[in-house]
């Protein structure tokens, strides 16, 4: 359910765009704006947010320090990169800050709105250029996993939610769970996969197939 929405961008005009985007998709939340990192600080601190979207280019500093920020206050935020930048920096820049999605601004507002559509059911907003570009930059970066890495199946379980952007409260409560198991079961599948962040997580969850609407058998 998404009840409070926070939109970080200094563009007045780019603002009232997400939020008559926001406003069709979901009618009922309550959308709060900050045109700054400072603003953007301060609602964090007194707010909790169900979905953000933050522009990485703000007149006080970054959108990575927003993401950060929301990371350490927000307890179940779906924080989403909308910006200009495409550059592969900015996209692994964002996704270690805690994105979990990144759309472009200069992608059409269909498109947008398609993406923003199905957070509620989980599926990570990248906009079709900036998965190509996570994918490539993965294949040529990425550790080279083992596929006889066997994942157990309540590991590839928590992995294909890990992967859908769900923290570990969101991945306790699916499973029913204790967070503290959800952590262990995290750490194995790290040290297995030999991965270090939720964006190699989302990737190797997509690379095994786990990223379906079923859960893996």
């Amino acid at each position: 359910m998404i009840d409070r929405i926070l939109i970080v961008e200094d563009v007045a005009q780019s603002r009232a765009f997400m939020t008559g985007i926001l406003i069709n998709i979901f009618p009922k939340a309550e959308i709060l704006e900050a045109p700054d990192m400072r603003s953007a600080f301060g609602l964090c601190e007194r707010h909790q947010f169900d979905l953000a979207l933050v522009d990485l280019q703000l007149p006080d500093g970054d959108g990575y320090g927003v993401l950060r920020k929301l990371d350490q206050t927000q307890d179940a935020v779906t924080a989403i990169v909308t910006t200009a930048m495409g550059s592969d920096s900015a996209i692994v820049a964002a996704l270690s800050a805690g994105a979990q999605g990144y759309l472009l601004k200069s992608d059409p507002p269909e498109l947008i709105a398609s993406h923003l559509r199905q957070i509620p059911n989980g599926t990570p907003p990248l906009s079709p250029a900036i998965a190509r570009r996570v994918m490539d930059h993965f294949r040529q970066t990425g550790p080279n996993v083992d596929d006889n890495a066997s994942l157990t199946r309540r590991e590839a379980e928590v992995l294909s939610l890990v992967g859908r952007g769900l923290r570990v409260s969101d991945v306790a409560g699916a499973l029913e769970l204790a967070p503290s198991t959800v952590s262990s079961h995290v750490k194995s599948i790290y040290r297995k996969l030999n991965i270090s962040s939720r964006a190699e997580a989302a990737y190797q969850a997509a690379r095994l197939g786990l990223l379906t609407d079923e859960r893996p058998r």
